[in-house]
C-alpha cells in the first residue's frame, strides 16, 4: 500500500489546525481508502496555542504527527524542512489557514497516479487582497524575464511532490532554499493545476511587505544574473553618453564663447542620476552578497525542539 504525507506548516494557527485535520481524514477516510497516509506538522514555534492544539489532535490519532521548531526559522525554510521528513511515497505541502482547498488533494493523488511527479497547484483567481495578487502578477512577470530557468506564475508550494523529488532536494544542502525556483529547475515531469485562492478562514495572514520582498529578492539573487550585468551595461552606456555631452558642450562652448553659458543645473542632475543609479545597484550587490553569505556560512534550515509521534 503506498504511503502519503501530508505536510502542513503552521504559525499561530491555533483555529485552524484541528479543522484542516478533520477535512484530511475524512478526505483519505472517503475517497481515498486505498493509501495509508501521515499528516505532519511542522510548528514555527506559534505563540498563540497552536502547539496545544496539535498536541491534541496528535494523541487522538497516531497518524498525525508534529516537529515544534526552537524559534521561528522564516516561513520558507520550515516548510522545506519538513518536506525533507516525509516518509511517503509522495508528500503534498498544504497551508494551514484553508487558503488552499483540502478537497484538491484527490486530484493531485489522480494526477500522480497517471505519471506527474510533480503536481503545482496554480492560483488563477484569488480572493486576497487584490494589490498583493497584481504585485505578486508583476513580480512573476519579471522573474520569468530575467531569470535563468523558468518560473511557474503563482504557484506558493502548495502541490504533491513524489519522493523521487524529494529524494534530489535530500542532496541539495542548501541553506537558505528557494523552492519554487527548483520546482522549475529540476525538470520533474509536472502537471499543473489551477485553483481558486480563498479567505483564511481564521486568524490573520502572516504575509507582509518585508517578507514578500525578501521571497522576491531571494528569487532573483539564485536565479538571476540578470541584474548585475544590466549594470555593466548601463555603464557602459552612460559612459558613452557622459563622453559625447561632454564633446557637444565643448564643441557648442567654442563656437558660442559668450552666448553659451554651461550652468550649474545639467551637472547637477547628471550628479543625482549617476548617484541614483549607483546606490540601486549597490544595493542589488548587496542583496547578492547576503544570499551567498547565508549559503556559505552552512546553518542549519532549522533546530528541532521536540517530535511527536515520530
Amino acid at each position: 500500500m503506498k504511503k502519503i504525507s501530508v505536510l502542513i506548516p503552521s504559525y499561530n494557527e491555533r483555529d485552524n489546525v484541528a479543522p484542516l485535520t478533520y477535512e484530511i481524514e475524512a478526505i483519505f477516510r472517503n475517497k481515498l481508502k486505498k493509501y495509508a497516509y501521515e499528516i505532519i506538522f511542522i510548528d514555527n514555534c506559534s505563540e498563540d496555542g497552536t502547539r496545544a492544539e496539535i498536541e491534541k489532535i496528535c494523541a487522538r490519532n497516531k497518524k498525525v504527527k508534529a516537529i515544534f521548531n526552537a524559534r521561528n526559522f522564516g516561513y520558507l525554510r520550515s516548510p522545506f524542512y519538513g518536506l525533507l521528513q516525509a516518509r511517503g511515497d509522495c508528500v503534498i505541502m498544504i497551508a494551514a489557514d484553508f487558503q488552499d482547498p483540502p478537497e484538491m488533494i484527490v486530484e493531485f493523488v489522480r494526477a500522480w497516479e497517471k505519471g506527474a511527479k510533480i503536481v503545482a497547484g496554480i492560483k488563477k483567481k484569488s480572493r486576497e487582497n487584490p494589490a498583493l495578487y497584481f504585485l505578486r502578477s508583476v513580480f512573476y512577470s519579471v522573474i520569468r524575464k530575467i531569470a535563468d530557468v523558468g518560473h511557474i506564475s503563482h504557484f506558493t508550494g502548495f502541490g504533491l511532490y513524489d519522493k523521487a523529488f524529494i529524494d534530489v532536494l535530500r542532496k541539495l544542502d542548501d541553506p537558505m532554499p528557494y523552492l519554487r525556483g527548483m520546482v522549475a529547475e529540476f525538470g520533474f515531469k509536472r502537471v499543473d493545476v489551477p485553483y481558486e485562492q480563498q479567505k483564511r478562514k481564521a486568524g490573520r495572514t502572516k504575509s507582509d511587505w518585508w517578507s514578500l520582498y525578501d521571497v522576491a529578492m531571494l528569487g532573483i539573487t539564485s536565479y538571476s544574473k540578470m541584474v548585475m550585468r544590466l549594470a555593466t551595461i548601463l555603464g557602459f552606456v552612460i559612459s558613452g553618453v557622459s563622453f559625447m555631452v561632454a564633446v557637444l558642450y565643448l564643441v557648442l562652448k567654442l563656437i558660442f564663447w559668450f552666448k553659451f553659458p554651461i550652468g550649474t543645473a545639467p551637472m547637477i542632475i547628471s550628479i543625482f542620476f549617476l548617484g541614483s543609479v549607483q546606490l540601486f545597484f549597490i544595493g542589488f550587490l548587496g542583496e547578492y552578497i547576503l544570499n551567498i553569505n547565508t549559503r556559505v556560512m552552512k546553518r542549519p534550515l532549522v533546530v528541532e525542539e521536540r517530535r511527536i509521534n515520530i
